[in-house]
């Protein structure tokens, strides 16, 4: 399996969930007489970034290795996606930004060609994290130990922000993908 055919539609399938988890919050806040952007400030821990964070992560995340695998750098654009997602403690932002966020985020991901991630598998990516902490991968690597890790923990922590707060989301939100795979006829009835 290439990375091209791993990742984006990986990253892909998870973001357009995050976004229709979003959905259901914003009913759920509005249905309670919440202001929605108030999520955007959400946590599960104090020590925590909230859930305004988790979601430019996530596209952050999705994003960084379609550069740094085809061994460009990163836009200074989606930099600042990751330095929002930074000072989102003071500046969680709205629930439209977020939406937006991953709205740019899905159609950077659509643009990319069939082959974008595959033409240096073996070629070394050092990343470079801002606290002096250096790591050395190959492609794959870079990909299976870092990329695929990271955007998960975000959406995962981003679902897990909701959940915390009533949301109604449940398996087949977090997979709602898969569902296209499901065998006619054999899904329960209610």
């Amino acid at each position: 399996m290439s990375l091209t055919s791993l990742l984006v539609p990986s990253f892909t399938h998870m973001l357009t969930n995050l976004s229709q988890w979003l959905d259901k919050a914003a009913a759920h806040e509005s249905a309670a007489g919440n202001d929605v952007d108030g999520l955007m400030a959400q946590r599960l821990a104090p020590d925590m970034y909230p859930l305004a964070a988790q979601v430019r992560f996530a596209c952050f995340q999705a994003l960084e290795p379609a550069y740094r695998l085809r061994g460009l750098a990163v836009p200074q654009a989606w930099l600042q996606v990751r330095n929002d997602g930074w000072a989102s403690n003071e500046r969680p932002g709205t629930l439209a930004e977020a939406r937006a966020c991953i709205a740019e985020a899905l159609a950077a991901l659509a643009d990319l060609p069939g082959d974008a991630l595959d033409g240096r598998p073996e070629a070394p990516i050092a990343l470079d994290l801002p606290n002096g902490i250096v790591f050395d991968m190959d492609s794959e690597q870079y990909a299976r130990d870092w990329s695929f890790p990271q955007f998960y923990f975000h959406c995962i922590t981003a679902y897990a922000i909701l959940r915390s707060l009533g949301v109604e989301l449940g398996k087949a939100d977090y997979v709602a993908h898969a569902l296209a795979y499901v065998r006619p006829g054999t899904l329960p009835q209610a």
